[in-house]
C-alpha cells in the first residue's frame, strides 16, 4: 500500500471514528433527558434546527451557486432521504431508546451493516462478489455482526463488579419504566429504516452531490416536519419548553455534532468508499456506550454484552 493510499484510508477512518465517538455522547445525554420525558419530536425539531444553523455557513461558502442543480428529482431524494433517516430511523430510535437502554437500543446498530448489504445485494446496487476478496470479507463481516449481536440480545451472563456508579443517575433513569417489548418494535423499525436511508443517499448523491447544501436542506425539512407532526400529538407549552438544563446541551450537542458534523462525514464516506463501510464501523459505538452507561448511569455490564 502507497503512503497516499494509507494517508486516505487513515483519514476515513479516523472520521468513522469521529461519528462513534459522537454517537455514544448522544446515546448516553439522549437516554438521560428522554427518561425524564423530554418530548421526542421537540428533541428533534431543536437538534435540527442548530443542525441548520450550524451547517449553513458552509453550504452557503463551499457550496455557494449550488442552488441552481436543485431539480425536482434532487427535491425528491432530498425529502426521501429525511424521511427514512430522520422522521423514521432516528424518530424509531429515539422511542426505542427511551424504552430500553442505550446499551440495549446501540447494539441494534450493529445490525445496520447486514441490513444495507441486503438491501444493496437485492437492489443490485453492490454486487455481492462472493468470488472476489472484498466480497468475502463483506459477507463475513455481516457474520459476524449477526452473531455479536445475537450474543448480546440472547446471552446475559454474569455482570462484571467493580465499576462505580452514583444512586442519583440510576434514579433518573427508572423514572420512566422500561417497556421491551415496545422498545424493541420502535428498534426494528429504526433499523431497517436506516438500512433504506443508506441505500437512498446513494440515489441522492447521484443527482445532487453537495453534502453540506443536502445537509442542510435535508435538516430544513426535517425540523418542519417534525413540528408538524409534534404539534398533532402534543401542543402544550410544557412539551416544547427549553430551559438552561441537559436538555439544551443536548440539544446542540445533537444538532451541531451528531447532525452537521456526522451526516456530511457519513455522506462524504458513503461517496468514496460505498454503502458498507460507514455501517461496519457500528459496532465500535456499542462498547463505548456499554462502558460510558455503567460509569455514568449506573446500567450493569455483562459478560454478554463485553463478548460482543
Amino acid at each position: 500500500m502507497g503512503l497516499k493510499k494509507w494517508v486516505q484510508e487513515s483519514r476515513m477512518a479516523l472520521c468513522m471514528l469521529a461519528v462513534q465517538l459522537i454517537a455514544t455522547g448522544l446515546q448516553l445525554l439522549s437516554r438521560i433527558i428522554l427518561s425524564e420525558g423530554t418530548f421526542v419530536f421537540a428533541l428533534m425539531t431543536y437538534r435540527h434546527v442548530v443542525g441548520v444553523v450550524c451547517v449553513a455557513p458552509f453550504a452557503l461558502y463551499l457550496d455557494r451557486g449550488k442552488w441552481r442543480k436543485l431539480s425536482w428529482s434532487a427535491f425528491f431524494w432530498l425529502f426521501m432521504v429525511q424521511l427514512t433517516g430522520i422522521s423514521m430511523a432516528m424518530g424509531f430510535f429515539y422511542f426505542g431508546l427511551r424504552d430500553t437502554t442505550a446499551t440495549y437500543a446501540t447494539n441494534f446498530l450493529n445490525l445496520i451493516p447486514i441490513v444495507t448489504f441486503l438491501f444493496s445485494s437485492i437492489l443490485r446496487i453492490e454486487k455481492l462478489g462472493l468470488q472476489t476478496r472484498a466480497g468475502k470479507i463483506k459477507t463475513l463481516g455481516a457474520a459476524l455482526c449477526l452473531a455479536g449481536t445475537e450474543t448480546i440480545s440472547l446471552y446475559k451472563g454474569k455482570t462484571i463488579n467493580g465499576i462505580h456508579h452514583t444512586t442519583t443517575h440510576h434514579a433518573i433513569i427508572m423514572k420512566i419504566k422500561p417497556n421491551w417489548t415496545r422498545g424493541t418494535s420502535f428498534l426494528v423499525g429504526s433499523l431497517l429504516s436506516y438500512g433504506m436511508w443508506f441505500i437512498l443517499q446513494v440515489k441522492l448523491l447521484k443527482v445532487f452531490p453537495y453534502k453540506y447544501l443536502a445537509t442542510m436542506l435535508i435538516s430544513i425539512v426535517a425540523s418542519i416536519q417534525q413540528v408538524v407532526i409534534g404539534l398533532c400529538i402534543d401542543r402544550t407549552k410544557a412539551a416544547w419548553r427549553l430551559g438552561w438544563n441537559l436538555q439544551l446541551i443536548t440539544i446542540v450537542y445533537s444538532g451541531a455534532l451528531a447532525t452537521g458534523a456526522t451526516f456530511c462525514l457519513l455522506s462524504f464516506a458513503v461517496a468514496q468508499r460505498g454503502l458498507t463501510y460507514p455501517s461496519m464501523f457500528n459496532p465500535l459505538s456499542l462498547i463505548l456506550v456499554a462502558i460510558t452507561e455503567a460509569l455514568f448511569l449506573g446500567e450493569d455490564i455483562r459478560v454478554g454484552s463485553m463478548g460482543n
